[in-house]
């Protein structure tokens, strides 16, 4: 996602628009897993700020301990993952999800998350790890494209038509392994076949050997808003083992925080049923 910032973004603000706070989320945002440390040109360059604008914004966040440097390059501390931590602290879906993900990793014997869209990714907010079946380690934070993921389709599949469609027009579909989905129109058909079976499983798609299944979690009025999953090597479970031995703990699963999700959110005035 690009962070340049146009003059026609600007223009399009309104009078409480504080372009300031913009450009500093900006200078955040530029810095990604591609490029986790930047020199000052590289900053200006992905943000569209002139070099001593990204300077001040730079050496700000310096100060305020969110950004690292050396003289030379700059980086993202740790202490930027309050910010995230602050939101899914107000959300309470983490806490929430917790005990529920702990019992079905034990019951299953798999790992088990929970994720949110942001932007085209899935975002982990909440993990039980039972063993390490990818290459890269997964924490709350971790990222990955959501068209490759079982809790990315199950995401999608519950977006507006609108939404969803202009997800479709600009994704790049990258082969991650060689059963990656990677035409638009396939992609497509599998998000129409998830939204009608309420669940979605990806077989080894995102890497050799992952399995997972996901299903969506809804707030009191139905909307999606995030995705929990358990997750198999392929040398353990079959697309069919994962249908007949891990969906019905996980639909449970997901019931259980739905309802405890909707206890969570209810107005200080509401009174239980």
């Amino acid at each position: 996602m690009s962070t340049e910032l146009t003059e026609t973004d600007a223009q399009a603000r309104g009078e409480h628009f504080v372009q300031s706070l913009e450009r500093g989320l900006a200078v955040i945002r530029a810095f990604t897993p591609q490029a986790s440390s930047m020199t000052l040109s590289e900053v200006a360059r992905a943000t569209g700020l002139t070099r001593a604008a990204a300077r001040r914004f730079l050496l700000t966040l310096v100060d305020l301990g969110y950004v690292r440097t050396d003289g030379r390059a700059f980086a993202l501390t740790p202490r930027v993952l309050e910010l995230g931590y602050a939101y899914l602290s107000s959300a309470g879906l983490p806490e929430v999800a917790q005990p529920h993900l702990e019992r079905l990793a034990s019951e299953v014997r798999e790992s088990s998350s929970v994720s949110v869209l942001d932007g085209d990714d899935v975002v982990y907010i909440a993990r039980v790890p039972t063993s390490r079946i990818m290459r890269v380690a997964i924490n709350v934070g971790t990222r990955f494209p959501a068209y490759a993921t079982s809790m990315g389709r199950v995401l999608l599949a519950g977006r507006p038509a609108d939404e969803l469609e202009a997800y479709l027009n600009r994704v790049e579909l990258r082969r991650h392994t060689a059963y990656t989905l990677s035409t638009v129109p396939r992609l497509r058909a599998e998000i129409d076949r998830v939204r009608n079976q309420g669940w979605a499983i990806v077989d080894q798609e995102l890497e050799e050997g992952l399995r997972s299944v996901a299903t969506p979690i809804r707030d009191r009025e139905g909307k999606v808003v995030a995705a929990v999953n358990v997750s198999a090597h392929a040398s353990r479970a079959s697309v069919e083992d994962i249908r007949r031995d891990l969906l019905p703990p996980l639909l449970a699963t997901t019931a259980r925080i739905e309802a405890d999700l909707e206890i969570a959110t209810r107005g200080p005035g509401a009174r239980g049923a």
